[in-house]
């Protein structure tokens, strides 16, 4: 008589980098990830609506920044790139430029670099400017009138 549904898999994740882990090299989420460690390399979020990066104050990144959603509280040398939204608690260092659409800053972060406001993007519906993997360089695949790849 009474079903419970059933839970369909979480498309998005946790990933935790733990205070005892060290990571050099690009790393690509989607979801939350979680920086209690060390990240020599630049963080790129696969999904360009819901991801977040979580920077602890034990946290640190060596390399750029790029997610809709940011709260930092640790150290990060490079620059960020926050579609959404980004939070500077702190105990917040940021040695590069913070591009951000909206931001909070706590009395005690620190920015040596420069802010700079980027507005929401306005794209038609279905475009997309981001690989699907965020990473830099990628091509994207479409079909043409002729149904062949577009570079």
């Amino acid at each position: 008589m009474f079903r419970k549904k059933a839970k369909e898999p979480s498309s998005t994740g946790f990933t935790l980098i733990a205070n005892n882990c060290e990571v050099e090299g690009d790393v690509y989420f989607s979801g939350q990830l979680q920086v209690n460690g060390t990240i020599r390399g630049n963080i790129y979020a696969q999904d360009a609506e819901k991801a977040r990066v979580d920077v602890s104050e034990y946290g640190q990144v060596t390399g750029d920044i790029k997610t809709p959603e940011a709260v930092i509280n640790g150290k990060v040398c490079g620059d960020i790139h926050s579609e959404a939204h980004i939070e500077l608690h702190e105990k917040a260092v940021i040695e590069g430029n913070v591009y951000y659409n909206l931001i909070e800053m706590v009395i005690g972060s620190q920015v040596d670099g420069n802010l700079v406001h980027v507005p929401p993007k306005a794209e038609a519906p279905g475009a997309s400017n981001i690989s699907p993997l965020g990473k830099p360089g990628a091509v994207h695949s479409g079909t043409g009138s002729t149904g062949e790849d577009s570079v």
